[in-house]
């Protein structure tokens, strides 16, 4: 263009103000682009100190911001002379179109405009560019569209944020396990001694005692109570039932406490004379032509004498078959050790999470994790294992939400923040992975609803800031 010359000055948004290079007419000294929210921001300070417009003269620049095919139109700056601007106000233009930019003339004089716009953010306008088509001669936008100027770059592509969130440290615990198991021993008819060559109670009496040596011979455990439950089937009188658990459930228990040295172990014996629950979950789920029908006497309130209930029973045309395939599943004993494991060092810890990770509590796996830096792939692991063996835990859900907030897995991170522990740090979890997702409005409102102590009321205000910015 003859009488119009722009200077190219790419700054980053809301940079400070530099020396501008001068052509012919107008001068930008200053540019800015930002993404604020949903929308783009476009700021100029446009210098118009060597621009001359005639008295009845109008000139019309038209901003655009271009990428390829791709262009949004930026609010118009309409330069008048004198008469034309007194004309402007009384025609009330600035109503029609209140996007448009009016200013006076003031020929001779040094005169700088703010200019200021606000356009709907599409994807192609990361990388894009600013450019002005001007119309100096009245012959209007048509003729006008292929002769642009560029003004400046614009750079909208965002530094990958990373969302403020709060880790909740796990309190130290004593550390309870226990391992257990049913045991189907058989006994001959009648008889409550243990006899561990009949039939195959030598294979059943050896499984608990694996069970038990595997507890001894971990230097970390300590066994603190051996706990067994004895059951038997409805078959016969409920009386000599309940004699036939009571003491089986107790015979049991002393051969166990022969097998090892428990020291101060505590014990627990008790029994159920007859195991009506177990025959409704086999019956439930067996193929019996007639499973309506045991169910049916099985849930019945009545009789309530459950001698007269398995007489009911035994009117049925698949007893008998049931007596030789379900009963003997009914007679069982249910043991359980429980132990508990010495806390360990953080050194220790780090050591025993590839080795035995069930032995660690959550705090212990907590500080090892701060021995690794955010987001490496050991940190990142730590909190996959203490998830994966606490899943229903609220603070191992949170902690691992948090961690994968962190690596940009928003969706992977709204499922564990569905069992996480309520509170702040999980709603700030949750504005965080709108953030990740770019719904800002829905983040602010999220980061608006929280309130807690300082340290979370920081991250709160620290996500703001990276909303607005």
């Amino acid at each position: 263009m003859k009488h119009l010359a722009y200077t190219l000055l790419y700054m980053a948004a809301f940079a400070a103000p530099a020396v501008a290079q001068t052509n012919d007419t107008l001068r930008v000294v200053e540019s800015g682009a930002s993404r604020v929210g949903d929308d783009v921001i476009i700021d100029m300070k446009l210098d118009l100190s060597d621009i001359e417009v005639g008295r009845n003269r109008t000139l019309v620049y038209r901003p655009l911001l271009m990428q390829g095919d791709s262009v949004a139109e930026l609010p118009p700056i309409i330069v008048n002379g004198r008469v034309r601007h007194i004309q402007y106000q009384r025609l009330e233009r600035a109503e029609d179109f209140p996007n448009e930019i009016e200013i006076r003339r003031e020929n001779g004089e040094e005169q700088m405009l703010d200019y200021h716009a606000r356009v709907p953010y599409n994807n192609w306008m990361a990388k894009s560019e600013v450019v002005m088509v001007s119309d100096l001669c009245g012959c209007g936008w048509e003729s006008l569209q292929n002769d642009r100027s560029p003004l400046f770059p614009v750079n909208l592509v965002r530094e990958p944020i990373i969302p403020a969130i709060l880790y909740i440290t796990p309190e130290a615990e004593v550390k309870v396990r226990e391992k257990s198991g049913s045991a189907y021993l058989d006994f001959p008819v009648n008889q409550i001694v243990i006899r561990p060559d009949y039939r195959r109670n030598s294979t059943e009496l050896a499984a608990i005692d694996a069970t038990i040596q595997s507890v001894e011979d971990d230097p970390n455990a300590t066994i603190t109570k051996v706990t067994i439950k004895g059951y038997a089937s409805p078959e016969g009188s409920y009386a000599n039932n309940e004699r036939l658990a009571k003491g089986r459930s107790n015979a049991l228990l002393e051969y166990v406490k022969g097998l090892h040295d428990f020291g101060n172990a505590e014990f627990a014996v008790s029994y159920e004379p007859e195991d009506w629950e177990g025959l409704e979950r086999r019956i439930e789920s067996s193929n019996i032509e007639d499973k309506d029908k045991w169910l049916t006497i099985i849930r019945d309130s009545e009789p309530s004498d459950l001698d007269k209930k398995e007489w009911k029973l035994k009117q049925l045309p698949t007893y008998r078959k049931v007596l030789n395939e379900i009963y003997p599943a009914l007679r069982h004993s249910d043991y359980t050790v429980e132990y508990h494991i010495r806390n360990f060092t953080t050194e220790e810890a780090r050591e025993m999470l590839y080795k035995d990770p069930s032995q660690l509590s959550l705090e212990e796996m907590y500080r090892v994790a701060q021995t690794y830096e955010p987001g490496t792939p050991q940190y990142n692991e730590v909190f996959e294992i203490a998830v994966r063996l606490y899943p229903n835990d609220p603070i191992s859900n949170l902690n691992a939400a948090n961690n994968a907030i962190q690596n940009r897995q928003p969706e992977k991170a709204r499922q564990y923040l569905a069992k996480a522990q309520p509170g702040a740090e999980k709603q700030l979890a949750e504005a965080a992975i709108l953030m990740l997702e770019e719904k800002w409005d829905e983040a602010k409102a999220a980061l608006e609803a929280i309130s807690g102590d300082a340290k979370v009321m920081e991250a709160v205000e620290k996500n703001k800031g990276l909303i607005d910015n």
